[in-house]
C-alpha cells in the first residue's frame, strides 16, 4: 500500500489550496484518515482527521478554514484550505489506517507535500 499526497505548493496569505492523498495497492478498507503537517524545528502536529463514518476533528487553528472530506470508491482524502496564513507553512503529511487484506489493519504515512504561504 502507498499513499501519495498531491497538491502543495506556494501560494499568497488569503489563497486556498486543496490537498489529496490517494491510496493505492491493497486497500480492503479505509478507517481514519488524517493530515498532519511539520514546520521546520517543530514536531508533526495533526491537521484534521475523517473516520471512515465521515466524523471530523480539527486542530483548533485551522477550524473554520480547513475543510476534510473522503471519497470512499476512490480511496481519496482531501483537504481544502482557506484563508491560508504564513503559519501554515509546513510539510503536509497523509495518515491512514488501512485494512490491507480481510483481517490486518496497518498504519501509513505518505512522504509528504510542501505547503509554503507567503505574506
Amino acid at each position: 500500500v502507498q499513499l501519495v499526497e498531491s497538491g502543495g505548493g506556494l501560494v499568497q496569505a488569503g489563497g486556498s489550496l486543496r490537498l489529496s492523498c490517494v491510496a493505492s495497492g491493497s486497500v480492503f478498507g479505509m478507517y481514519t484518515v488524517g493530515w498532519y503537517r511539520q514546520a521546520p524545528g517543530k514536531e508533526r502536529d495533526m491537521v484534521a482527521t475523517i473516520t471512515q463514518y465521515g466524523a471530523t476533528e480539527y486542530a483548533d487553528s485551522v477550524k473554520g478554514r480547513f475543510t476534510i472530506s473522503r471519497d470512499a470508491s476512490k480511496n481519496t482524502v482531501f483537504l481544502q484550505m482557506n484563508s491560508l496564513k504564513p503559519e501554515d507553512t509546513a510539510v503536509y503529511y497523509c495518515n491512514a489506517d488501512i485494512l490491507v487484506d480481510w483481517s490486518t489493519r496497518r498504519d501509513f504515512w505518505g512522504q509528504g507535500t510542501q505547503v509554503a504561504v507567503s505574506s
